[in-house]
């Protein structure tokens, strides 16, 4: 697969530029989530839409764990990753990335998706479960590599005052395989944005589908959820698997996807993001998520800087205003911080490698005025 990625690659010799000043190459790649998830179904509306509008053909390429969908760009055999919440944890440089040949890395973002739906703990329905603290003694799914995921279970899990002693954690090889485990009756619980298609398939299955609301006048359960994922805001999603503007859910709002790139290339960045900008009509019908692309859908100030290129469309486009781009430089000034004391890791020993920089990593973020968000266990 990889190989095939480094021959994608090859072909990007941009277009002429079509009228509206949009150069895209032949064949564009980039990673996303497991087939038949909102992401992975996102992208391939994307593709036929630019497509159809400048001859490029987009291919997709599915990858079943966070750093999996990350490395393809970071080693530049694809220009761009289709992400999501793990684009956090990477930036920061801390669980999984908190390691040798890892550590924060030096991404920015070209759209981040806002939309209707959001990120929750869904349950099978026949189980009567209507809070977290029902989840006691539940079967809660682990998927292997993905260290965001089961970041969302843990908060999910603290916003009822649980723990994942309180339950029985499965193991699961992917996303997409714990929801068939749900349907299947081998877990009972799962973390899920609410849309994509492995979703629908469960809500439509024997067991049922059911989201634990989150009310928002909980200040101690969004105390305890937001102690442990910072970047989750309080929402009311509309979109979703039984969801809708009658039947609304209170639950944690988080961009997704979101659209990365390593080696920032102004040019290609502002193509693409202008790209697929212009044509959200002609690929939102095909997953309802897709909306969230629109420029006034986008999520400005979330926690990773913007690619000068996006920046770019996003300003002739009237949608970046002094507040974003103070946003922007001070996201840009927290990445300076982090690379360079990762830099203080170098040679370091493997073992206590992860409490070593988190110390480091502590220390540059509190004397440059930034919050440290993930504190190192005290010895």
């Amino acid at each position: 697969m990889f190989r095939t990625a480094v021959a994608l690659v090859s072909l990007l010799v941009p277009l002429a530029a079509a009228a509206d000043e949009v150069a895209l190459p032949r064949t564009l790649a980039w990673t996303t989530h497991d087939v038949g998830t909102s992401g992975y179904n996102q992208s391939i509306a994307i593709g036929k839409a630019l497509q159809d509008a400048y001859g490029t053909s987009l291919r997709v390429l599915a990858m079943a764990t966070d750093q999996s969908r990350l490395a393809p760009a970071r080693d530049g055999r694809v220009p761009y990753a289709l992400s999501g919440t793990d684009t956090f944890y990477a930036f920061e440089g801390v669980l999984s990335y908190a390691a040798p040949g890892w550590g924060p890395q030096q991404i920015s973002a070209l759209s981040i998706v806002g939309s209707d739906n959001c990120a929750d703990m869904g349950v099978a329905a026949d189980l009567g479960i209507d809070k977290i603290q029902d989840l006691k003694g539940k079967r809660v799914g682990r998927v292997i590599g993905s260290p965001a995921l089961q970041a969302n279970v843990r908060a999910f899990l603290a916003f009822g005052g649980l723990t994942e002693d309180d339950v029985e954690m499965v193991d699961m090889p992917s996303y997409a395989a714990a929801w068939q485990a749900l349907t299947n009756g081998q877990i009972d619980a799962h973390t899920a944005v609410t849309t994509g298609g492995v979703i629908e398939q469960a809500a439509a299955g024997p067991r049922g589908l059911k989201w634990i609301a989150l009310p928002l006048d909980d200040k101690e359960g969004w105390e305890r959820m937001q102690g442990v994922n910072p970047h989750f805001s309080r929402t009311t999603a509309t979109l979703g698997a039984g969801l809708s503007k009658d039947n609304p859910l209170e639950c944690a709002g988080v961009p997704y996807p979101v659209l990365v790139t390593y080696k920032a290339d102004p040019e290609l960045d502002y193509s693409v993001t202008k790209g697929i900008s212009t044509h959200v009509a002609d690929f939102e019908a095909a997953e309802p998520a897709a909306s969230g692309w629109r420029g006034e859908k986008q999520v400005f100030q979330w926690v990773v800087p913007y690619s000068p290129g996006a920046v770019r469309y996003w300003q002739e486009a009237g949608l970046w205003s002094e507040e974003n781009q103070a946003a922007n430089d001070a996201l840009m000034a927290r990445q300076k911080v982090l690379l360079e004391a990762w830099q203080q890791m170098e040679g370091a020993p493997e073992e206590g490698f992860e409490q070593k920089w988190l110390e480091v990593r502590a220390k540059a973020l509190s004397d440059a005025g930034f919050p440290v968000y993930f504190e190192p266990a005290e010895k």
